[in-house]
């Protein structure tokens, strides 16, 4: 019997190397592609030997072609942390337009099921709270997140115009904060940086009070959550995140407990359009598709914090 074949986009990332993990183990012949800008074959060099495994160095934006027939196409490809979306912010806009355009013509040709890697920052600074698929948002289209947010928002509509209008299979995952094995020390989100942080003794960088709220979803719920989609016969939007919220503040104080580390806050401006809440609500994930997280922050931060210890510390230093 043929395997099915799936191409993941962004497959060197943080969240696309565990997709393709996922899918090597439910028995799929796995196509990674990456452009490598944010991405490092460190996360998936383990798959290389496998036979079921390729990868294809190459920039979605542009021409798009993959031989051989395709089942599913999970479109991954984009910056996702404002440190690189800052800095590239036109490559940032063209993946999440031209190379949602060029995946969903590849999705067309070959008969092939699409599911799009969306975002809670479609959401931008909300006015409702917690956020449900049904919100609109409160985006600001010309500040300093604009890229990201509007490039994610268009990549949303233009899928739903492929589905509509070509009657093409797609699906839609806004995920929220995520975090695990494999996120980019230096990403400039919040838990790498922490937890970065207080492994070297540094103070912990709270950008306003630190009253600010997120939603930690571990990335094997997230994953799980992501698999039970694509396999539904669900084309709208569904939010996949943990609800369980924590001001920034708050979550300083439990990395340093964690850590051991003495709590030392190094307080900065607030950055422009920054949103002050973040939580899903997951009512659709848990009646369509039977999902809820199941790793609870405490368990979810001791196995990321392992990673980063690897990462972090010299030999001598982990065993001390």
């Amino acid at each position: 019997m043929t395997k099915k074949r799936v191409l993941i986009t962004g497959g060197a990332g943080f969240l696309g190397s565990h997709l393709c993990d996922r899918f090597i183990k439910e028995g799929y012949h796995v196509i990674a592609m990456d452009n490598l800008i944010t991405g490092s074959l460190e996360n998936i060099e383990h798959l290389f030997k496998l036979e079921h495994f390729e990868f294809y160095h190459h920039d979605v934006s542009k021409f798009v072609h993959v031989p051989g027939h395709l089942d599913y196409i999970l479109h991954f490809a984009s910056p996702a942390s404002p440190i690189d979306y800052l800095k590239i912010p036109i490559q940032t806009l063209k993946v999440g337009s031209l190379g949602t355009h060029n995946l969903l013509g590849l999705a067309k040709a070959k008969g092939a099921r699409m599911l799009i890697a969306s975002t809670s920052e479609v959401y931008g600074d909300p006015l409702v709270h917690p956020q449900q698929e049904d919100y609109w948002g409160n985006v600001n289209p010309v500040g300093p997140r604009g890229c990201y947010d509007e490039a994610k928002r268009f990549q949303e509509a233009m899928t739903m115009a492929y589905h509509m209008h070509h009657g093409l299979e797609t699906r839609i995952v806004r995920i929220f904060n995520t975090y695990g094995p494999r996120m980019r020390l230096n990403d400039g989100r919040v838990l790498p940086a922490f937890l970065s942080q207080a492994l070297r003794g540094e103070p912990l960088s709270i950008f306003g009070d630190g009253s600010q709220t997120r939603s930690f979803c571990y990335v094997d719920d997230l994953v799980e959550g992501i698999y039970r989609l694509l396999l539904s016969d669900y084309h709208l939007p569904v939010n996949v995140g943990n609800p369980s919220e924590i001001t920034i503040r708050e979550f300083a104080e439990e990395i340093c407990r964690l850590t051991g580390a003495e709590l030392k806050v190094d307080y900065q401006p607030l950055p422009k359009d920054d949103p002050q809440q973040r939580q899903p609500d997951i009512t659709k994930a848990k009646e369509l598709l039977g999902w809820e997280p199941r790793v609870d922050r405490a368990e979810g931060l001791k196995r990321t914090l392992e990673y980063f210890r690897e990462k972090i510390l010299t030999p001598a230093e982990q065993n001390a």
